[in-house]
Parts: structure tokens; C-alpha cells; sequence
């Protein structure tokens, strides 16, 4: 979706909703990847209504930022806006990134001309390269048409290239206005400015741009103070004015990074509630790819809380633009979202209402990505699970710890810990565990529960969800075979199980698609959004067992015993999907109480 569409449904949504948005910028390193991805989940589980990504200075970071890019969109599941840069681009080279994004279904870009590459004071056009933003914005038009939403930059002290020793000159000001309605005419729908801290600056330059025939929204860009040196660094690399007031307070407490960060948070705050008093609802927070500052703006300004995360599915809602209608999933990769993206991205379409006919039934093959994990995940799975293991006790040992919160990391999930609605059913989780029972996935039953409620709401207020009582388990042949026994006492239990080798123990037709979890919600059908589908079932089951190995064994030595104890286990037992069909009075735990 365009950012503009974003910024105008919010706007007749609710007149007086702020929508805000974070910028980051492509780390040096891959450590530095891993961590950025870590801050971005956490902050994009408050719904931003867009994030973007710069691009280095003549193309430096070109190939990064096109795989960070893809990554925001399509795994984490942000709608994303790419920088890109004139500088030392050639058309050729444009137009590959165009199309790169493009078919990774993003729909947004912020056209710029760039900085000098490193070593050079001045911007230089290549031969055969665009000139300025203005061209790339006509490029991206004529090439493009109406596909991309174009965000440019405005300048509300001028642009730096015009600002001498005492600001911009009126003249080099009003010529900077014109350039930015050109911009806006050949197609740019959204104005994103250059960081301030002189509001009043900044709300002078919006009645400016008013004034000469720019309608399109301003959004407000904000850096938050983080610590002394890196703003008198920024504020003197982009010509910004620092009002007096702001150094004031800074000199007495340079020295204390913890003082600066936190005046940063209250100068911060301060700024957007005057911005947002005058009537402006769209705040941009430059992040330097750091999360706590930004975040503490939010909260500041009621934006945000922590204890209330809004999901607009049970799932993260896909932004790629190809899948935007997507909203029926399989149950099975709750706790493994990107390796569900990853295995269904090549499909020309999404099920959209029902999970029946419209589903694409050729899941991509598993690949090392599936069993990637970041390098801090990756180390905290071996500080919590590559320990000896004497005996199957062991194991469960570490699958209870898991479900009461005691650590932190599961092999089978690449979500932080337990989630809100596993935190309802845990000490029965790690009552089941005791007994074998090595639990991978669940949800409560929810019989009209409200849509807003913290721990099991999605799909925003005014709305009642529902869910089936649900576990996934591995558990021993002798462990299915009583449970299997038992099930035959509660007629509203459906399960399917399936061993490493394919055989198959069920009482439901392979054909039998579940819903286990809908909603129904004012002015809308009914939404299913996940349900238990044998076929799918199938092609998790052999994700799931693999999992054994790269996830967990391969952390032991060759010989170690725990990993051939963990191999016995990955050959010989089952894994299972249970579903208790009656959400209003059943009791899924009931079926596990004389094993």
C-alpha cells in the first residue's frame, strides 16, 4: 500500500489519530544486520505506519539496502519505503533497484538526489545519470506510472547546499520552495522534511508551502537527542539551527550520556506535542537505528503503550502488495511466520476468506533459511538448549521450563518467548510436558472473548473473537496410543498424527479443513484467519521433525550422546495436532489427566 493511501485512511478513519513512522539505516556489519532486525520487530509490533531505509551515498549501500528492504517487507512485515539516490547512479543502475523492489512488492520510495560520495564535496551527474530528485521523480512517473508512491524531501531552514553562516537568504528560501513544488507536481504524493528543532521553523515552512500551492502532506521529520557529540555532528553536517534554549540545557550534562538521552526523550516529546497541537497528525522519527528513544517519544505522547499491542490478525498482516489480501493461514507456522513467507512467496495468489480452492497447494521446498537464526538468537538457543542430556526426562525437562516462561528461546520459534495467549494455559502446558507430551504450539479457547482484549484480541475494538481450544505436541508411539484410547471419551477432540516417516493415525478425513480461529466485527463477514489443515499438515510435518537436528542436535559435538539422544527422538516419535471443537464448555487438558 502507498504511504499517501496509509496517511489519508487514518486521516478519515479518525480525525484525530497521529500516525508515526521510523527510519533506519544499513549497518556495517552483519552483527549489525542481526541487531537491527531485532530492535525493528520490537518496534514495529506499534503498527508504524511505514519504515524506510536509506541508501549510501553514490549507491555504497545499493545491494544492502535492496536486501534489507525486501527483508522489512516481506518477513517483518512492515510496509517500506526505500531511499534511493542520482548520485553516481546510473539510469541503468535505478532502474534495477526499481525493479527489485518492485517484485519484492514494495510500493514506496523516497526519491533524493544524494550526497557526494565519500571524499567529494560536491554532488557530480554521471553521463547518462539523472540530475537531481526532481528527475528521478519524472523517471519513476514516466517509467512507473501510478505503481509507486514517491516521498521527497523538504527543507524547512533551506536546503544545506543554500544555507551560509547566518541561515538560507530569502531569495535561496523561496527558490527551495519552488523546487519542492515542482517535485511535488511531477508526482511526489508526501513530504518527509529534514530534521529540525525550531518548531516554529518548521510550522512556518508548512503555512509556506501552503501559501505557494503544496497540498500534500508534511510529515514532520524528528531526531531524537541521543547523545551530545553525534547531535552537534548531525545539526552541523545538515546546517540545522540549535535554538539556544536546547544548548543550555545540553552543556551541563554533555558529559552523561544518560542525562543527554533523557532530555533527548523530553525535547523530544515537547516537539511533537506542539507539532501535533497545530493540527499536524503525521510524526517521522529518524531511529539512528536505536529504539528506546523513540519509543519513550510515543509513549510519551499516548501513541503507544506497552501493554497494548494491536494485531490486525492473529498473524502479522502482510504488507507485500502482492499478498495484501491474504487472510487464512495454516495454524502450524504460527510460531515460525518467515519460514511460512519464505515457503509460499513464489505463489501467484493467497487465500483470501476461506482456506479451500483459492489455496496454492505447492509449498516451496525447506532450505537452510528455514533453520537460520540471527546471531543473538542463535546464541541464547545454545546457552538455554545445548546442554547435556542424560535421558528423554532431560528433554522434557527443558520443554516445561519453556512453557513457564523460565527460558527465553525455543528451537520450533522464532518469536521472543511466550506470547500473551500462551500465558493463559502454561502451568497446563508444563503439566502436559511432564508427561511427554513436548508441546510446540497452542491456543486457548476463546468464546467471545473482546476484540481489544490484551492477551487473545486482534482485529481492533468494536469486534469478538473466538478460538478453538488447540496443541501441537511431539509425544512417543506408546504416549499417541493412550491419548489416541482416551480421545474416544471426548467426542469433540479431533487429531491428526503423523511420524518422521510419513505414517498416518487420525479421526479426521485428510480432506476436513478446521477453522480454529474467527472473528466477527461490525459492518464485515465473518474473518477466519487460521485453521488446521490436513494437506498443510503435511508439508509442516517434515519442517517441524528437521528441526531436531539443525535446530538442537547439530549444537552437540558428533559423538556427544545428548545429540544421538535427540536423533532416537527425532526418528521415533510423533508429532501431533489436537483440536477440541468445543470452544464454549470443553476442556482440552481433560484428555491427558489418566496418561
Amino acid at each position: 500500500m502507498k504511504v499517501i493511501e496509509k496517511i489519508q485512511e487514518a486521516a478519515r478513519a479518525n480525525d484525530d489519530r497521529v500516525v508515526f513512522s521510523f527510519e533506519f539505516f544499513p549497518p556495517k556489519t552483519e552483527d549489525g544486520v542481526d541487531n537491527l532486525f531485532e530492535r525493528m520487530e520490537r518496534m514495529v509490533v506499534h503498527n508504524p505506519t511505514f519504515c524506510d531505509i536509506t541508501w549510501g551515498a553514490g549507491g555504497s549501500t545499493a545491494d544492502l539496502t535492496l536486501e534489507i528492504a525486501n527483508r522489512m517487507q516481506n518477513m517483518v512485515c512492515v510496509e517500506t519505503m526505500m531511499h534511493l539516490t542520482c548520485t553516481n547512479m546510473p539510469v541503468e543502475k535505478i532502474d534495477h533497484a526499481l525493479a527489485s523492489i518492485k517484485s519484492n512488492g514494495i510500493q514506496n520510495v523516497l526519491a533524493l538526489r544524494g550526497d557526494p560520495p565519500h571524499g567529494q564535496d560536491k554532488f557530480v551527474q554521471v553521463e547518462g545519470g539523472l540530475a537531481c530528485a526532481l528527475d528521478l521523480v519524472k523517471h519513476i512517473r514516466s517509467e512507473y506510472g501510478d505503481y509507486f508512491g514517491i516521498t521527497v524531501a523538504g527543507y524547512p531552514e533551506g536546503h544545506p547546499d543554500v544555507i551560509q553562516e547566518g541561515g538560507a537568504s530569502a531569495e535561496a528560501y523561496q527558490s527551495d520552495l519552488a523546487y519542492l513544488k515542482k517535485k511535488v507536481d511531477a508526482g511526489a504524493d508526501v513530504i518527509v522534511t529534514q530534521l529540525f528543532y525550531d518548531t516554529d521553523i518548521f510550522l512556518k515552512f508548512v503555512d509556506d508551502c501552503r501559501q505557494i500551492g503544496i497540498t500534500c502532506p508534511i510529515v514532520p521529520g524528528i531526531m531524537p537527542i541521543n547523545n551530545y557529540k553525534g547531535f552537534l555532528r548531525m545539526t552541523g553536517f545538515c546546517k540545522t539551527k540549535i535554538p539556544a534554549e536546547i544548548m543550555a540545557a545540553l552543556e551541563p550534562i554533555k558529559d552523561n550520556e544518560e542525562a543527554v538521552r533523557a532530555y533527548g526523550i523530553h525535547q523530544g516529546t515537547e516537539m511533537c506535542k506542539k507539532i501535533i497541537a497545530s493540527g499536524i497528525k503525521t510524526v517521522h522519527l529518524y531511529t539512528l537505528n536505536m529504539d528506546k528513544s523513540a519509543l519513550a517519544i510515543l509513549m510519551n505522547l499516548g501513541l503507544i503503550e506497552e501493554s497494548k499491542i494491536s494485531r490486525s490478525l492473529p498473524w502479522r498482516r502482510p504488507a507485500n502488495y502482492f499478498r495484501v489480501k491474504e487472510d487464512v493461514r495454516p495454524i502450524f507456522w504460527a510460531n515460525r511466520p518467515k519460514s511460512y513467507i519464505s515457503r509460499t512467496i513464489g505463489w501467484d495468489q493467497f487465500p483470501h476468506g476461506r482456506w479451500g480452492d483459492s489455496r496454492n497447494a505447492s509449498y516451496g521446498a525447506l532450505t537452510d533459511y528455514q533453520f537460520m537464526k540471527p546471531r543473538s538468537r542463535d546464541k541464547k538457543l545454545n546457552e538455554e538448549w545445548a546442554v547435556p542430556l542424560k535421558n528423554v526426562e532431560d528433554i522434557y525437562e527443558k520443554f516445561v521450563k519453556f512453557c513457564l516462561g523460565k527460558l527465553k528461546s525455543s528451537p520450533w520459534s522464532d518469536l521472543d518467548g511466550l506470547q500473551p495467549e500462551t500465558k493463559v494455559i502454561n502451568e497446563q502446558l508444563g503439566s502436559i510436558n511432564l508427561k511427554g507430551f513436548l508441546t510446540i504450539n497452542s491456543q486457548p479457547a476463546v468464546n467471545g472473548a473482546r476484540s481489544d482484549s490484551p492477551s487473545v484480541g486482534w482485529g481492533g475494538p468494536g469486534g469478538y473473537v473466538y478460538q478453538k481450544a488447540y496443541l501441537e505436541f511431539f509425544c512417543s508411539k506408546d504416549s499417541l496410543n493412550a491419548l489416541v484410547n482416551n480421545c474416544k471419551l471426548f467426542p469433540s477432540l479431533t487429531y491428526m498424527a503423523v511420524n518422521k516417516e510419513g505414517n498416518w493415525i487420525s479421526n479426521a478425513n485428510k480432506t476436513d479443513v478446521n477453522a480454529v480461529t474467527w472473528g466477527v466485527f461490525p459492518a464485515k463477514e465473518i474473518v477466519q484467519p487460521t485453521v488446521v489443515d490436513p494437506a498443510s499438515f503435511m508439508i509442516w510435518k517434515d519442517e517441524a521433525f528437521a528441526i531436531w537436528s539443525p535446530g538442537w542436535a547439530k549444537r552437540y559435538p558428533e559423538a556427544d550422546p545428548s545429540k544421538k539422544l535427540l536423533e532416537e527422538v527425532e526418528s521415533s516419535y510423533y508429532l501431533v495436532s489436537l483440536v477440541d471443537n468445543d470452544y464454549v464448555g470443553g476442556d482440552l487438558f481433560a484428555v491427558f489427566k489418566n496418561i
